[in-house]
């Protein structure tokens, strides 16, 4: 993630000052192949150089609070990976100690541009009232017992593998493109490879799906798994309101489906036929791909006009990371219990 971080950071004009890794040869490493000017050997001597305003936390999940917490107490701003923490009571102590500092989460999908038009088209009142909602996020890079990732450790990745890690961009892209807030859910959840080539005895979940209600009366249901054949990183969702559908695909961004009971369409990402927050975020000319990057250009350079002083619409922030940690928590206790719960 280092890297996807450091081209956006670039791309939005910054100097790239220092870089910590998890040993001086490793940190020596990253800063020649990310070319950021100098390796530092600990986190506490990156916050006392001077020049650096903003600092990427990029590191397994179990070191986000700590690491953010040392940056926002020296008076830095930060992007900090997801999930925010592993637990509420860090990631409410993070939200805490921002105070006035810009402190931002890359939930990065919200900066696709047909995302912001599918979420204008709720908000206007063209899709008529959400009645209900789908989603699944698929990937099929832990698919074999061979594969493996720290992500599997509890001590390094949190109580929640697959739901923490990429079940929380669901919720929270349906969420954004609702305006509606999950309120209550009952889920199920497997670990279908308990030995892994470098864990054994692997405790954190494979998959997970969930049933839910919103605070506004939809229902609906989600499907998340990293033992899906073929699937890349496949973050879908439908959200079907009285009028029309309105369905987003990740791994199809230049175009967004509308259904509706007479005829259906595909929108293009033209800026030309799009509502002006998602034709902001059109970087090239329609029918010239825009995928990923671009959309976590878009967030890193409006989390820096933030720190510059502007207010940027839909700019995920910790309060959005807390929040994506509630569902987390609220998910693995109802898998655990066989129970609804609210969130």
């Amino acid at each position: 993630m280092a890297t996807v971080h450091s081209r956006a950071a670039r791309a939005a004009r910054a100097r790239l000052i220092g870089v910590v890794g998890s040993s001086p040869a490793r940190g020596a490493a990253a800063a020649e192949e990310l070319g950021i000017e100098q390796a530092y050997g600990s986190l506490d001597e990156l916050l006392a150089a001077p020049g650096i305003d903003v600092v990427h936390v990029t590191t397994p999940n179990a070191l986000h609070a700590p690491q953010a917490l040392a940056v926002l107490a020296a008076g830095k701003h930060v992007v900090c990976e997801k999930p925010l923490a592993t637990s509420i009571a860090d990631a409410e102590r993070l939200v805490q100690a921002s105070g006035s500092q810009v402190a931002t989460v890359p939930f990065v999908y919200r900066f696709h541009p047909l995302v912001r038009e599918a979420r204008a088209r709720v908000a206007t009142g063209e899709t008529g009232r959400v009645l209900t909602v789908q989603g699944s996020y698929l990937q099929d890079w832990l698919l074999s017992a061979g594969d493996d990732n720290w992500r599997v450790d509890v001590s390094a990745g949190g109580r929640s593998r697959a739901f923490a890690d990429i079940g929380s961009h669901l919720v929270d892209l349906i969420e954004f493109v609702t305006g509606d807030r999950v309120a209550r859910v009952a889920a199920s959840k497997r670990t279908f490879i308990a030995d892994r080539a470098e864990h054994p005895r692997v405790e954190t979940e494979d998959a997970v799906s969930v049933a839910l209600e919103t605070a506004g009366g939809a229902i609906g249901t989600l499907l998340v798994s990293q033992l899906a054949p073929g699937r890349k990183n496949r973050l879908h969702i439908e959200v079907g309101g009285a009028q029309e559908s309105v369905v987003f695909d990740q791994e199809q961004p230049e175009t967004l489906w509308l259904g509706r009971r007479a005829g259906s369409l595909l929108v293009p990402r033209d800026s030309d036929q799009l509502a002006p927050e998602a034709a902001r975020l059109v970087t090239t000319p329609a029918g010239h791909p825009q995928g990923y990057q671009d959309a976590f250009n878009a967030f890193v350079a409006d989390s820096y006009a933030a720190i510059g002083g502007a207010a940027p619409d839909g700019l995920p922030r910790f309060e959005d990371g807390l929040r994506a940690v509630r569902v987390t928590e609220a998910v693995m206790e109802a898998a655990d219990s066989g129970e609804w719960r609210e969130i």
